[in-house]
């Protein structure tokens, strides 16, 4: 059964241009040759997505394969196959190497046109791996670190704010992963040496688990501190009292002063995220609340205030 050649390259069907060249790319910069030195399982996986990526990266050949003209090597389907030096890599195979004589400096011939490798690693690639091309098997196999295994973990912003421990399944196994205070969205944790094994007795890779951290419905997090908004009452501001505020680790009591405005803040010392850096505080700022609903009392004696200016425009 022919392989799909859009499985190969980690794309679905209907995969735009641009998805399809930058899966190519990202597989290029992992199974180079000049980069995997000696393996020869990453030398035939670059053969197989250069190929792929041939057909793929090709509007006219990718529609022949879509339609079944063409398979996944290239050749025509059917009755009246033609030799396959006219067919769709116009003959760079027919000696058994896909890159041509100049080897990998020479570009990879997609479509008639150069693909420049430079746009992959940078244009100083080949300077830094000892100029041209050079044969798979050249120099001796020597141990190297295995791939890094990438996975992504969804965190409720309490247990990210303060620590936790969560199962998590790596490789059929269960590991118990610890996530330190103060885990922010977004951020990377590793996990030395459970990766992929390494090729000829290298260090096994990492594990990186890349953390996404659920908003919380009144907590945000600036570094270590806390912050949250407080709606007070107009009485409350006024007249100052005490009132229970939601922290991290429970809830406290704290004083309004009397006659507090909108965005009057409030540190909590020690309230915030206690991690190896540091510990935080939070950061409360007020918010005047007025009622929802008439009020006559309240309209009546806030009429019998003398007006008072508070603008100075």
């Amino acid at each position: 059964m022919d392989k799909n050649l859009y499985h190969v390259l980690g794309v679905s069907k209907d995969a735009t241009e641009a998805e399809i060249k930058s899966a190519y790319r990202k597989l290029a910069r992992k199974y180079h040759p000049d980069v995997n030195k000696d393996s020869k399982e990453a030398a035939d996986k670059f053969k197989e997505i250069s190929c792929a990526y041939d057909i793929l990266g090709n509007k006219e050949k990718r529609q022949k394969y879509d339609n079944n003209e063409i398979d996944a090597d290239g050749k025509p389907t059917g009755f009246g196959a033609g030799g396959f030096g006219n067919g769709a890599y116009g003959g760079n195979y027919a000696g058994g190497n896909p890159f041509g004589a100049g080897g990998f400096q020479g570009g990879f011939q997609s479509g008639g046109a150069n693909f420049d490798f430079s746009s992959i690693f940078g244009d100083d690639i080949f300077s830094q791996f000892g100029g041209g091309a050079r044969g798979f098997g050249a120099s001796a196999r020597r141990p190297r670190k295995g791939d890094d295994l990438a996975y992504t973990m969804r965190l409720d912003f309490l247990s990210a704010a303060l620590g936790t421990e969560k199962a998590v399944m790596l490789q059929g196994k269960s590991i118990n992963v610890k996530i330190p205070a103060g885990t922010t969205d977004g951020q990377t944790l590793r996990l030395k040496g459970l990766g992929n094994p390494g090729p000829n007795n290298g260090p096994n890779g990492d594990v990186l688990i890349t953390v996404n951290v659920d908003k919380h419905p009144y907590f945000s997090a600036e570094g270590l501190d806390i912050h949250l908004e407080l709606p007070i009452s107009i009485k409350e501001a006024v007249l100052g009292g005490k009132v229970t505020v939601p922290t991290i680790s429970g809830k406290v009591m704290v004083t309004v002063p009397p006659y507090s405005s909108s965005g009057e803040k409030l540190r909590l010392k020690g309230k915030g995220i206690k991690s190896t850096k540091g510990q935080g505080d939070e950061i409360v700022t007020l918010k005047i609340v007025t009622p929802t609903t008439a009020n006559p009392e309240l309209e009546k004696a806030l009429s019998a205030i003398k007006d008072e200016p508070i603008r100075n425009f």
